[in-house]
Formats: structure tokens, sequence, C-alpha cells
């Protein structure tokens, strides 16, 4: 069965050994290019904590890498059209 998404891999060629990345919410260890980039932050209601952060130079987002597993079960990766048109199984 072909996989929900498509795996586009823009590394082709040697290039030596793939480096390694822990995903942001299971830990496992998966090659950069399996993974997907997302950006994680958090919000802050109050006006002069949000000026105070900003001054600070505190990161209110930060990018984190999530393997194709954690990404389909958090619906980061949605199932494509191809999969949706097809007939529902009946068993």
């Amino acid at each position: 069965m072909a996989a929900p998404y498509k795996r586009i891999y823009k590394h082709t060629g040697p290039r030596g050994k793939e480096k390694y990345i822990s995903c942001g919410f299971c830990k496992k260890l998966v090659p950069r290019y399996k993974t997907i980039a997302i950006y994680k932050s958090f919000g802050i209601s109050d006006p002069y904590l949000k000026k105070e952060m900003e001054i600070k130079t505190i990161p209110l987002k930060r990018k984190v890498y999530v393997c194709m597993q954690c990404a389909r079960h958090r619906g980061i990766v949605k199932i494509g059209k191809s999969r949706k048109s097809r007939p529902l199984r009946e068993e």
C-alpha cells in the first residue's frame, strides 16, 4: 500500500552519511530527509509580557523536526486526494 503523502527526496548522489535528528514528539532518531519541519510556538495574551519577551530576544517560535509516524498521527500530514477518492472497503 502506498503512503498517504508524497515523499520528495531532494538529495541525490553521494553525500556521505545522512544526519540523524530526533523527532520533536517521540524522540526517535530519524534521517533528516525523512522528517517534516514544523514551527511550534506559544501564545502570550498579555501585551506587556509579549513586548518584554521581544526585547529580550526570546524566540516565540522554534523549528521542530517530526518523523512521519508522528506527523500522520497528529494530523500534520494530510491524506492525499488519490486516497480520498478511493471507495471505502466494506468488511
